[in-house]
């Protein structure tokens, strides 16, 4: 099932440009599979999907092209310039960023692959990362920071 699905999030990313997570899951429901955004958030991750501007300057879905290395620099990147501040509470991390970057910085996150991430939402200019334990969240804040704070 995970394989078709993934089959069709590439079929569907090449024949539409598709800018949300949202939209991504109902194409697929509408495709017939039964998707939650989190399965969407999990699978954009796993296939290392990224965003990519378009010619009428909206952003969409796009298989990411580049090393580990470039991905890892593109997203260390996008939060040094991006994120405010960042909060938790309890097992949610809370990543304020600047207006329109927070879903840059969601498939920034999303990129990291870090396993202790249970599921990304993000909107304009905030990103909800959730977590198992409040442990985990503190920790990967922490990580955060360091990235940020790095010259």
């Amino acid at each position: 099932m995970k394989v078709a699905r993934h089959t069709k999030i590439l079929e569907l990313i090449d024949s539409y440009d598709i800018e949300t997570q949202d939209e991504l899951a109902k194409r697929l429901q509408e495709a017939g599979f039964t998707v939650t955004q989190a399965t969407v958030s999990r699978d954009i991750r796993e296939m290392r999907l990224t965003k990519i501007a378009t010619a009428k300057g909206k952003q969409k879905y796009s298989v990411s092209s580049g090393t580990n290395s470039e991905i890892a620099e593109r997203s260390v990147r996008v939060f040094k310039e991006a994120v405010i501040k960042m909060d938790y509470a309890q097992n949610t991390l809370v990543i304020k960023t600047l207006a329109g970057m927070g879903n840059a910085v969601g498939a920034a996150l999303d990129s990291m692959q870090e396993n202790d991430i249970v599921g990304t939402l993000a909107g304009d200019d905030t990103v909800f990362c959730l977590f198992k334990t409040q442990q985990q969240a503190t920790t990967i804040m922490e990580k955060l920071y360091r990235i940020i704070h790095t010259v």
